[in-house]
């Protein structure tokens, strides 16, 4: 059965005001109250064919999910993904939702509710950065949360993710990303501000959001995130999405 992502089951989303005014000092982006409140909008606006990213990760799930094992949303937000995917996996495959902001999950709490999920559901406050049990899992997703990681730890987290999947398990991984060749990673750069603008964001809006970001987000190249994926174990992985700076990635337990 295909996932169709649209307003009803995104819930009700609050316009992303969180860079509208001026702030003289800006600090590090969190995901915190203000955030949580208005994430919806924010990354619909912000990551180009984010509801169809979301659609293709739904049915790409459904062709690894094994009866009896969990799917992890690792970075799961608001929720948007584990509802995504809900229709298209069996209701006795638990979902686990991991994040470590206690505002997220509580949107995501409230989410789930009134999407009317009647499957096993467990949301777990966890750092990242830090060791994460990963058990009996069939498929795992990281969805523009890898890039939050601390480089230093990425590695060490995509081999527990390996550790903790079923052989014939998948990974997905969508994320920001430089390109290869720095000569294109300033039109690719400004492409996607023109898309930023397009969806109704100033410059200032985009200028305050990039300087809090500067320091939280650190993307990799995408031949550097293949080599991690390797490194960690997995023999295969391939490319399902690309907009400029953006990619999505599916990688498979041997």
């Amino acid at each position: 059965m295909e996932t169709k992502l649209n307003q009803n089951n995104l819930g009700v989303m609050h316009k992303d005001k969180v860079f509208k005014e001026e702030i003289p000092k800006t600090s590090d982006f969190k995901f915190g109250t203000a955030v949580a409140s208005v994430f919806d909008d924010m990354v619909n606006r912000s990551v180009p064919f984010y509801g169809e990213i979301q659609r293709m990760m739904a049915e790409q799930a459904a062709d690894y999910v094994m009866p009896g094992t969990d799917v992890y949303d690792l970075g799961c937000a608001t929720g948007t993904t584990l509802i995504g995917m809900n229709t298209s996996i069996p209701e006795d495959i638990r979902f686990i939702g991991i994040d470590d902001s206690n505002e997220m999950l509580a949107k995501c709490q409230s989410k789930l509710t009134e999407a009317g999920l009647k499957r096993p559901v467990e949301l777990r406050v966890a750092d990242l950065n830090e060791s994460l049990e990963i058990s009996n899992a069939s498929l795992v997703i990281l969805c523009l949360t890898l890039q939050f990681v601390r480089p230093i730890n990425r590695k060490k987290l995509l081999k527990d993710i390996f550790d903790g999947l079923h052989s014939g398990g998948a990974l997905i991984v969508v994320e920001k990303i430089l390109t290869e060749d720095s000569v294109f990673n300033r039109d690719f750069i400004n492409h996607y501000l023109n898309y930023k603008r397009r969806n109704d964001y100033s410059d200032m809006e985009i200028s305050q959001k990039r300087e809090a970001l500067e320091n939280v987000l650190i993307p990799y190249k995408l031949s550097e995130n293949i080599t991690l994926l390797k490194i960690a174990g997995f023999a295969h992985s391939e490319v399902f999405f690309k907009w400029y700076n953006f990619v999505g990635l599916i990688a498979v337990k041997k």
